[in-house]
């Protein structure tokens, strides 16, 4: 059975959104290999709908020529979404059908490697709650956002992980690997 990894920029005061803002002093060589080592033990990404929008936007342009750009170009990426249909799916996408819950367990049970997940936002409420993410690696960088989206902002049942393993760069970050119990 394939893992669901969820891959997830924190701040120190919990907030996810716009890491393109406050994440960028911290994107050393350490960052980059351990992202790499993410991706390239996946072969498929699952993002919702907003995550997908942003990075179709953007990695597509980028140069294929560095590996990980042409790594995450080239990969299989399964959306959940109830607004975009499948038609306006580009970037290698398929738009998850039915209930997203029976559509990531029927995912998880193809073969394949691991399936990796970007993003913070209702899908992953839903996997929580259903109990089909594997692996939790929250990045914690050494910044106060202040405002923005909260990592798992408005999710109400306690819920609680175990930690896998720590591991801290020079810049600052603290990666924590957490499985749910």
């Amino acid at each position: 059975m394939r893992k669901i990894i969820e891959s997830t920029f924190v701040t120190t005061d919990g907030i996810v959104g716009e890491p393109h803002k406050w994440g960028g002093p911290y994107w050393d060589a350490e960052h980059s290999e351990y992202a790499s080592e993410l991706l390239f033990a996946s072969d498929a990404l699952l993002l919702g709908r907003e995550t997908y929008a942003g990075f179709a936007a953007v990695w597509p342009t980028r140069p294929d020529d560095d590996p990980y750009t042409a790594r995450i170009n080239a990969m299989p990426k399964y959306v959940a979404s109830r607004t975009l249909a499948q038609r306006e799916a580009t970037w290698n996408a398929t738009v998850l059908q039915g209930d997203v819950v029976d559509a990531v367990r029927a995912l998880k049970s193809e073969d394949g490697g691991d399936i990796l997940k970007f993003g913070t936002g209702s899908l992953s409420h839903v996997l929580l709650e259903a109990k089909l993410v594997d692996e939790y690696h929250f990045w914690i960088f050494p910044t106060i956002a202040g405002t923005g989206e909260r990592l798992f902002e408005g999710y109400a049942d306690l819920t609680h992980f175990e930690l896998i393993e720590t591991t801290n760069f020079k810049s600052g970050i603290v990666v924590h690997r957490l499985a749910p119990r």
